[in-house]
Order: C-alpha cells, then sequence, then structure tokens
C-alpha cells in the first residue's frame, strides 16, 4: 500500500485499476456526493470458503459495452442498505479491494450494485479519497490517461 505524501487533485473522473478483481483500468466518476464507492456487478452469487464469505460476481468494465465480461472473486465484508441519489434504498454486499490511481494504491470498501443505466461503471466515493485527494470538478484524468494494455 502507497498512499501519496501529500494531497492529490482528481478531476470528475479518472481511471483506476482494481488489481485484486482482475481490472487493470476502469473509469470512474469521483464523487464527493457519495459516501461508499460502488463497482458495476451482475449474476453475484455467494458462498462460504474456509469459514469466509465470498462472492462471485461479473462486470462489464467498458462503458457502453455489454460484450467484454470480466469475472470477479472478493471476500464480503459487509451487507449494508444504501440509499441512493434517487432515494431508493438497496440491500448491497461490500468488498474491501485494493484501489490504483496512478502510482499510488490503497485498500477501499465498494458496494456493488447494477450500473447498467448509468454513465460510469465505478462510482469513487469520499469515503476512498478522504485524506488522500481534492476533487477539481473542472478537471479530468489527473493521474494520467488509461494505462495501455500489456
Amino acid at each position: 500500500m502507497v498512499k501519496p505524501d501529500e494531497k492529490l487533485v482528481f478531476g470528475w473522473r479518472e481511471w483506476v485499476g482494481l488489481p485484486e478483481l482482475g481490472l487493470d483500468s476502469i473509469k470512474a466518476k469521483v464523487d464527493t456526493g457519495a459516501r461508499t464507492s460502488a463497482l458495476h456487478a451482475f449474476e453475484l452469487d455467494t458462498f462460504t470458503e474456509n469459514g469466509v464469505d465470498r462472492v462471485n460476481f461479473k462486470i462489464h468494465p467498458v462503458q457502453k459495452d455489454v460484450e467484454k465480461v470480466v469475472s470477479c472473486v472478493a471476500d464480503i465484508i459487509d451487507e449494508r442498505l444504501v440509499t441512493d441519489s434517487g432515494g431508493h434504498r438497496e440491500q448491497r454486499l461490500i468488498i474491501a479491494t485494493l484501489l490504483t490511481i496512478g502510482r499510488w494504491s490503497w485498500p477501499i470498501e465498494m458496494t456493488l450494485t447494477s450500473r447498467d443505466n448509468m454513465m460510469f461503471r465505478m462510482l469513487l466515493g469520499r469515503t476512498a479519497i478522504k485524506g488522500v485527494a481534492m476533487v477539481d470538478p473542472a478537471r479530468s484524468y489527473t493521474t494520467g490517461k488509461k494505462p495501455r494494455a500489456s
């Protein structure tokens, strides 16, 4: 885990990575109005392995592309009732995973929910960036452009 020594400045959207989920890059909307980060997920299947509650799920990591699918697995750390920006309440699974932005990385919590009808497959909430970054809503991709596939 490598957090920056000084606060970063993020734009309203950034390319991020979720390496523990097998995602090198996904476009995230940085939303200080949202407490918790959210990741698009479908076909959630919970199970217990060695006494640990886990979830298998799939995501469409690219906006407007339902053909590309990535399968993921993560430990479930909680389940919470979340109210979205439209006032709708939904019970969601919470996972913890490593977030990478630019050359920095740190663990965050995020909810799993369907974001098929949303512009961004991931929402980066204020808890994930608290103490790490400030947001300049006039800027985008301050930490760099989409990483090239290797």
